[in-house]
């Protein structure tokens, strides 16, 4: 793949994982917000509107501001920005499942830190996964990408372990 096929797979493959965040939170606020939880496949799958104003698991959101701001708005962004600049500068050497996975963590990431910035730290979370009471927290389209990209860079790094050593 040339260097300018990877810079548009990985912009765009970042574009529609943002999109699609930001579609299924906009939905949420709208079908989910004021309703009572709906449950699917046995109560397996769940739908229920919250809003995080911490990390994972809420993690972080009795922070008093500016720290709040700077841990969970600032140093992301930094890092996104970072990694993103990384990224570009490297996009040559990723073979495509890093390169991609590289994509889905910087735009969930970004997702949520959207969120963060239009909605006065507000994460909108609605997707719940268990059976009984053992539980996923609840989460988002964005939580996925970055779960989906944290597997897929371990997935890559194992490949690359099982590779034969290059003969010359």
């Amino acid at each position: 793949m040339t260097k300018k096929a990877r810079i548009i797979t990985f912009v765009l493959t970042g574009l529609s994982c943002i999109g699609c965040d930001r579609v299924t939170k906009d939905l949420a606020k709208t079908h989910l917000q004021f309703e009572a939880p709906k449950s699917y496949l046995n109560n397996f799958f769940r739908l229920e509107y919250v809003e995080n104003t911490g990390a994972a698991l809420s993690l972080g959101d009795n922070l008093p501001q500016p720290y709040n701001f700077i841990l969970l708005s600032l140093l992301p962004i930094i890092f996104m920005v970072g990694l993103t600049f990384y990224v570009m500068r490297n996009i040559s050497t990723f073979n495509k499942l890093m390169l991609l996975s590289l994509s889905l963590i910087i735009a969930g990431g970004l997702g949520n830190i959207i969120d963060r910035i239009l909605y006065d730290r507000h994460v909108t979370d609605f997707m719940n996964m268990g059976i009984g009471n053992v539980r996923t927290g609840i989460f988002n389209v964005a939580d996925i990408c970055v779960t989906a990209g944290a597997i897929g860079i371990l997935l890559s790094y194992k490949s690359q372990q099982k590779l034969p050593p290059a003969t010359a």
